[in-house]
């Protein structure tokens, strides 16, 4: 009588932890989402940049980046919102990741020309690093701003390194190195316009002149060629003292008609 008392106790009980090991398993894995919260939507984030950037705001699916993230919509939502909340979140985090690189650059202590040249060759090798920042930007504005607008955010993210920028423009101008104190808005305009254009047109400019403009050594014309205009239009010095070097040796025709 004992053993058929043990026997039915232990099939019970088996039964019992059958029933609840799905229960369980589900709590555990509740548990770990709640541990972490931030890094559940550091990961939604991610997956969200990369879908964006490669769909844009209309073709992006909100179960491609609840999937690729490791979560569900229901999390998703919890954590940023609704598509347009999330799309609005990746554009902050988009620009406040390149400004917040910007400030380790230490501009303040370098001599202004090179401090110049430093910030030139920053914006050109972070483009290249980062292309899907390109997508979004080009997404927004083909939307007219219309998501960055509604941001709290990105207008505070940029006035501190719009001083930056001036702070070594008038050093420049006060130490001589520098003709004329620029806007400081309109000199990083001009900086990420010659790179922006380029690497955002690079396809179709590449076949209409007949050269690969991402190759390794276009890249670094480029990076000549832009650092040689900035520097010769705030120093009034030619852009080829800044660009020895740098740029690539002339062809023997040109030497001889020379």
């Amino acid at each position: 009588m004992t053993n058929i008392l043990k026997l039915t106790l232990a099939c019970y009980t088996r039964l019992v932890g059958t029933q609840r090991a799905p229960g369980l398993a589900k709590a555990k894995r509740t548990l770990k989402w709640q541990r972490d919260p931030e890094g559940m939507r550091l990961r939604i984030l991610e997956a969200a940049k990369q879908e964006f950037s490669a769909h844009g705001l209309a073709g992006a699916r909100v179960d491609r980046i609840a999937a690729k993230a490791g979560a569900n919509k229901r999390m998703l939502y919890y954590h940023v919102g609704n598509k347009d909340e999330l799309y609005l979140a990746v554009l902050e985090g988009a620009y406040d990741k390149i400004r917040s690189e910007e400030r380790g650059l230490d501009l303040e202590h370098l001599d202004p020309p090179e401090a110049i040249r430093r910030l030139i060759e920053f914006t050109w090798n972070y483009f290249l690093r980062n292309p899907e920042f390109l997508s979004l930007l080009q997404t927004e504005n083909l939307a007219r701003a219309k998501h960055l607008k509604k941001s709290t955010k990105v207008k505070s993210m940029h006035s501190p390194f719009v001083e930056m920028i001036r702070t070594v423009v008038r050093r420049g101008v006060d130490s001589g190195d520098f003709q004329v104190a620029v806007d400081p808005v309109q000199l990083y305009i001009s900086i990420a316009a010659l790179s922006f254009f380029y690497l955002s047109n690079s396809a179709t400019l590449s076949v209409i002149f007949g050269r690969d403009l991402l190759d390794k050594k276009a890249k670094e014309e480029r990076l000549a060629h832009m650092s040689g205009l900035v520097l010769a239009a705030l120093t009034g010095k030619s852009a080829a003292l800044f660009e020895i070097g740098k740029m690539p040796k002339p062809h023997a025709a040109v030497v001889q008609a020379v």
